[in-house]
């Protein structure tokens, strides 16, 4: 590779040691923007656009500009073209993200091809966007009817404004940080100060900050003409814009610039001082605050030291045996329910953090103490060096393991930060991305040297402590205090105010929805699929009275070989993928169908002890539950148990052990040994749920109590969906934890019959996903470990979730649940009717399609409802596996004129009163070849989707042949499912609703959902 291309000069490369990435870096001596890209090989290209931004007070102006960046730009002026493009370039959409220190752009793409030809356009909205007011009123901030704010960016920020996290943060910025510093400000702005943002502000940020010496675009994946071709696209296409617009002063800018964080104020922090105060969050249950414990770490550039750092944490809270974990949390009487440590790294200071949550109220104020009286007991009693030789081992496990999952989403934060805080000739690029050469330094450490880190970090180093104590009283007076500045507002503007900020309004909206020619569209062709480098995967299926699948989707004969060299054919089902890795993964899915009703909320506590029970292992030796647990952090990279898979199949348990390929059969004998060997300890048992419990007093989550809600009114007491949500397990644990104290005998007999159902031969699915042909003993392994627990059985096939159904879930109407919402000024709800079932239904490509064409980011549903500030999302998804519809909108300042917007949409559609363009088809196709593509990206997804799709879905066809079913789907199909399926949404006589509603609006949304039709029940959580 030459030094140079046209303006651009190779300032690093660097192979990186630990995975087959490449890393390039270039900049160009004319305009001073950067490139890195991150050679491999993949079916997907990802791109990550980072820019320096940094902002000396609350007004959000990153954070909103961000959001204005999309809107339309100096060559493409029209609001959502850069989507559209995007949508018919094998994109999954865009986004963008607005950090402390800066704000990145992202797209992926299927193949480099779509990748080349959306980058021009998405550098030109970054560096040139067109920041008009109408864009400002309904993406950042206007006033809606009612008096409230509304906008995109006004309703994110809602619901951050008063969260625990959010609360804590900003105290403990102030406490740490002068009002010189950028690490102050809340990048994404404060309610009171968002409602004074201007658009002129706005556009100022911008000139000072997004300039091409402070863009980096740093791309991940692979390029049919190599890193040249990237180069070649900047240099041609994006550079002569640069220089058009005067922005050719060089690699450092012109005269006065400072990088920001690296040359201003925010690069230094006055010394620490020994703090604590405790702050209050708006809250309804006062049992359990959180903590943050803020401390000064080493210098950034000590890498060793700050690897060091990270180890420790993962010894000291990586497992239940881990030092704090077993103190704090694994007991039945826990004193919180995680303590997480972080890092946030400047130019010349690390910041450390530990976090606590949910520690009950009565140790809220002496918790710190105790934490640092626990840290000295470790200093004095010395590290257990065997087990931290473990940690360190599993820690570059899963390093490894994640770059072989995602290499883009792992280095590029580390890139991205040496872009911002580095040397700007990327000299420390190697030591910020490749981890690897710090862990054989760390394995020579001693215990002294382990303990002296934790003493000068974490017990000598000055401290800011921040309690967060839960008020609701707080929460009565934010409420009212709330009501009484909009009341005071409308009655400020009067009629006529709030009839003019309505026009506003309106007219925003009519600039926002110009339409964009069809022409300009068709000039950007939809890439050629067949520049998508697919995975192969070999597929093979043993079991003695498993129908087999007809045919493997690439040629197994090499596979098939292999394992019949290995022993006898195999009496019970094993599915094995084969592709290139350095890991294996092997699964079990066992069906729940035969699981009793009362059993299914106790299933979740047997699911949450699954891998820290003690074990009679297969020779004989008898582990307790430390002992399980310590010799499978030895032993794999990972484990896990989750309630089905690829988001399907809740009535069944998948049960994952990923090893490295070597420790294969510890993998086949930890599921065997924990399958059916597990002692079922009360003690460990009360434990397990006290935990469970305590996290109840989390604040919760908004999509769960949603799901939970949902849950409640569609399924029967058979569903396992419906038996482990928060609703059902809230009631739960607390009567099983009461059982185990009372009966424990009892409570013993029903994990055994939970286990005697589980390990029912007929309901046992087995996968190996992996490096196969590697392993020396593929098939007699399972041989060795299981022919005397399964025996040759009929499999019965998996029971869906749609058999769970009560009688409103097979038919919605009528109904709808409006729930008060605990906390937040934002309003959530999803909307449900019949839909289409089974994973092979002919009408799927078509509703599919459907679907695309209204989610699309830019799309129909974009504009009538983000693009009106009425939600900061909304999305309509089917699930095949129930034979459900969905409509979900998030973060709405006004939940039903959203969903009436909506429905305006799909009528006019369905009418053609809203034209169905060729393009916008084209664009949802593209979608499809993604979502593909993406299935495929990476040896692991390609391997765990074969298993999904050949062994539980039924489907057996290559990816060519399932993009030829979409791409024969007319347009006339996609109206016709339109009309079929989406509109009786909108119908409450064909669907069912659950609403969760801010306080001030929760009397008022349940006499509107009543006046569209709905049978209304309230209800609080």
């Amino acid at each position: 590779m030459t030094e140079t291309y046209g303006n651009f000069d190779l300032i690093q490369r660097v192979k990186l040691d630990i995975t087959d990435v490449v890393l390039t870096k270039w900049r160009s001596r004319i305009t001073g923007l950067s490139i890195v890209h991150l050679d491999y090989e993949s079916s997907i290209v990802s791109g990550y656009f980072t820019v320096g931004t940094e902002i000396f007070n609350d007004s959000g102006c990153p954070h909103a500009l961000e959001h204005l960046i999309f809107t339309g730009s100096k060559k493409y002026p029209l609001n959502g073209i850069l989507h559209r493009i995007a949508n018919r370039s094998f994109s999954d959409g865009l986004n963008a993200t607005t950090c402390q220190d800066r704000t990145f752009y992202t797209v992926s793409t299927a193949g480099g091809q779509g990748f080349l030809q959306i980058l021009p356009i998405y550098v030109d909205h970054i560096l040139y966007p067109t920041l008009t007011q109408s864009a400002f009123v309904t993406e950042v901030h206007h006033i809606d009817p009612s008096g409230s704010d509304s906008g995109v960016v006004s309703n994110e920020m809602q619901g951050h404004e008063n969260s625990t996290p959010d609360v804590m943060q900003r105290h403990m910025k102030h406490l740490v940080y002068p009002q010189s510093s950028g690490y102050r400000s809340d990048v994404g702005g404060v309610m009171e100060a968002l409602r004074t943002l201007d658009v002129k502000q706005i556009r100022d940020y911008h000139a000072k900050y997004y300039v091409p010496h402070n863009l980096c675009l740093i791309v991940g994946g692979k390029f049919t003409g190599g890193t040249e071709s990237l180069l070649s696209v900047v240099q041609n296409e994006i550079e002569p814009t640069l220089v058009a617009n005067g922005q050719n002063k060089g690699i450092r800018g012109p005269p006065g610039w400072a990088r920001p964080f690296v040359e201003t104020p925010s690069a230094d922090r006055m010394p620490f001082e020994n703090k604590t105060v405790t702050v209050e969050f708006p809250a309804k249950n006062e049992g359990a605050g959180d903590l943050d414990i803020i401390l000064v770490g080493p210098p950034p550039y000590d890498y060793l030291t700050r690897n060091a750092l990270h180890i420790m944490f993962e010894y000291l809270t990586s497992s239940a045996i881990a030092p704090l974990n077993a103190e704090y949390i694994e007991n039945d009487n826990p004193l919180c329910t995680n303590i997480f440590f972080q890092e946030e790294v400047s130019a010349k200071f690390i910041q450390l953090s530990i976090g606590v949550s949910s520690v009950p109220i009565e140790h809220l104020d002496t918790f710190n103490e105790k934490l640092k009286h626990s840290l000295n007991v470790i200093i004095e009693d010395g590290i257990d060096m065997a087990r931290m030789a473990s940690v360190i081992d599993r820690d570059q496990r899963q390093l490894q393991s994640a770059l072989e999952s995602n290499k883009a989403y792992v280095l590029s934060p580390k890139v991205m930060t040496d872009f911002i805080l580095g040397p700007e000739d990327g000299s420390e690029l190697h030591k910020t991305t490749d981890e690897s050469m710090f862990y054989n330094e760390l394995r020579k450490w001693t215990s002294d040297k382990w303990t002296a880190l934790i003493k000068r970090y974490y017990i000598d180093s000055p401290s800011v402590v921040i309690r967060g104590r839960p008020s609701r009283e707080l929460k009565d007076r934010l409420e009212r205090e709330e009501n009484a500045r909009i009341n005071a507002r409308v009655e400020k503007l009067g009629p006529e105010g709030l009839a003019k900020a309505n026009d506003e309004l309106e007219n925003a909206k009519k600039d926002n929805d110009a339409p964009i020619p069809e022409t300009v569209l068709t000039k950007f062709p939809v890439p050629d699929v067949s520049s998508i480098a697919w995975i192969p995967v070999q597929s093979v299926q043993e079991g003695g009275k498993v129908k087999p699948t007809s045919t493997s989707k690439t040629d197994n004969s090499q596979l098939r070989k292999h394992i019949n060299a290995d022993g006898s054919k195999l009496p019970f089902f094993v599915h094995f993928d084969h592709v290139q890795s350095d890991f294996v993964t092997v699964r079990a899915v066992l069906s729940l169908a035969k699981l009793p009703n009362r059993l299914r909320p106790i299933f979740a506590v047997y699911m949450s002890s699954f891998f820290s029970l003690p074990v009679t292992t297969s020779s004989g030796e008898r582990l307790t539950h430390e002992e399980v647990v310590t010799r499978l952090d030895n032993e794999t990279v990972s484990y896990g148990n989750y309630l089905g898979i690829q988001g399907n199949f809740s009535e069944t348990v998948c049960v994952i052990i990923e090893t490295e390929k070597g420790m294969y059969e510890a993998a086949v004998r930890w599921m065997k040994d924990l399958l059916y060997n597990a002692e079922f300890d009360m003690q460990q048992l009360q434990v397990i749920c006290a935990k469970k419990n305590l996290s109840y007093n989390d604040e919760a989550d908004v999509q769960e109590i949603l799901y939970a809600f949902s849950a409640e009114i569609l399924y029967d007491k058979s569903s396992t969906r419906r038996s482990h949500t928060s609703l059902v397990l809230m009631k739960a644990l607390p009567e099983i934890m009461e059982r185990i104290r009372k009966n424990p005998e009892g409570v013993r007999k029903d994990f055994e019959k939970i286990r005697k159902y589980l390990t029912d031969p007929s309901g046992i699915r087995f996968s190996v996903t992996g490096n196969v042909l590697d392993l020396p003993k593929p098939r007699s392994t399972w041989s060795k470990y299981f022919e005397n627990s399964i025996h040759d059985a009929h499999l019965e096939p998996i029971k869906l979730a749609n058999e769970t159904l009560n009688n409103l879930g097979r038919n919605p109407r009528k109904k709808a649940v409006i729930v008060n919402l605990p906390h937040g000024e934002n309003s959530f709800a999803t909307f449900t009717a019949k839909g289409i079932q089974g994973f092979q239904n002919a009408e799927y490509p078509a509703l599919s399609l459907a679907l695309e064409v209204l989610n699309a980011t830019g799309g129909h549903l974009f504009q009538s409802i983000r693009g009106s500030g009425l939600a900061y999302a909304a999305l309509m998804y089917c699930d095949l596996e129930v034979g459900h519809l969905s409509f979900t909108i998030a973060r709405s300042s006004d939940i039903l004129r959203a969903y009436g917007e909506a429905a305006k949409v799909v009528e006019r559609l369905v009418k053609q009163a809203i034209a169905l363009e060729d393009t916008a088809v084209d664009a949802a196709k593209s979608a499809v070849v993604y979502k593909v593509a993406n299935a495929f990206s990476t040896p692991r997804a390609a391997a765990v989707t074969s298993f999904v799709d050949l062994c539980l879905r039924g489907r057996n066809e290559s990816s060519s042949h399932t993009l030829k079913k979409f791409q024969a789907v007319t347009k006339d199909e996609i109206l016709t499912a339109l009309k079929k399926y989406c509109l009786p949404l909108f119908n409450p006589g064909t669907s069912v609703a659950v609403v969760l509603s801010s306080q001030d609006r929760f009397d008022s949304t349940a006499n509107d959902l009543r006046s569209l039709g709905f049978d209304v029940e309230k209800k609080t959580f």
